[in-house]
């Protein structure tokens, strides 16, 4: 991608899943990649043993916890100097019947996955206000930004404020050379998803939902954020790119039932 060389990328949630695929694919643009991780410094180390050399550093923190964060981002400039991109990745969820759902498990995934982008993007810009040259603000949302999934509650409503957020930013910073977008996948074939990729039946139920009859592999997905970051999305802010094959477009329409044709 045009503009990633030499770019030093702080990426959230990078031990595993999309946001290791996310870090593996800016190695190979020739960036500095900081990998984030909360508790699984294995999967963060198999992250950075497995990228394309460069300078890359192992950086733990809780992105929901502020006097992490501010430690994280203090420790990813002193080894970089400089920040070029955020990516937003860390997320978490768990299921539960609404009406069963407990406060503590509700603010959990709110401070993972809302507080923790607000944070992480807070002091991304504080620093890309203070020197020449912008900088670029990835989130990693998902197609229930704007899908409702039921059992889901505390995620959906983060993922729909996340769109907020990064909307919001962008409008903002759009005069200051800072670029806010996001990435919405759909279904993606990673350990999160291990209870239906290795379950045929249940699968096939995934899939058949999908316009394009497969899920995504991370690779697929970390390519959009490459484009999102790099000089060839310059123009592009304020933005929720899906890479969802097709889940958007109310695939139960595929034939018109609706119609009385």
């Amino acid at each position: 991608m045009q503009g990633l060389a030499n770019k030093n990328i702080l990426i959230t949630g990078a031990s595993s899943g999309i946001g290791q695929a996310i870090a593996w694919r800016f190695a190979r643009e020739g960036c500095n990649v900081a990998i984030n991780y909360r508790s699984d410094r294995k999967g963060a180390e198999s992250t950075l043993a497995s990228a394309e050399p460069g300078r890359h550093i192992l950086v733990q923190a809780d992105v929901s916890r502020e006097e992490d964060v501010t430690r994280m981002f203090a420790e990813v400039l002193a080894a970089f100097s400089r920040l070029d991109v955020l990516i937003n990745n860390a997320g978490i969820q768990k299921p539960s019947p609404s009406e069963d759902l407990g406060a503590a498990d509700y603010d959990r995934i709110l401070d993972v996955n809302l507080r923790g982008p607000f944070l992480c993007s807070r002091e991304a810009i504080r620093h890309f206000l203070s020197r020449p040259g912008g900088g670029v603000i990835v989130n990693n949302s998902s197609v229930h930004q704007v899908i409702p999934k039921p059992k889901y509650l505390s995620y959906s409503i983060t993922k729909g404020g996340l769109d907020n957020l990064t909307r919001t930013l962008a409008l903002e910073y759009a005069g200051r050379g800072i670029r806010v977008n996001a990435v919405g996948p759909g279904a993606v074939v990673t350990p999160i998803n291990n209870a239906w990729i290795h379950d045929p039946k249940a699968k096939a139920e995934v899939e058949s939902h999908i316009p394009m009859g497969r899920a995504a592999n991370p690779d697929e997905i970390a390519a959009v954020f490459a484009f999102l970051a790099s000089e060839e999305a310059s123009y592009i802010t304020g933005q929720t790119l899906y890479a969802c094959g097709g889940l958007t477009l109310y695939p139960e329409f595929r034939t018109a039932w609706s119609s009385g044709e």
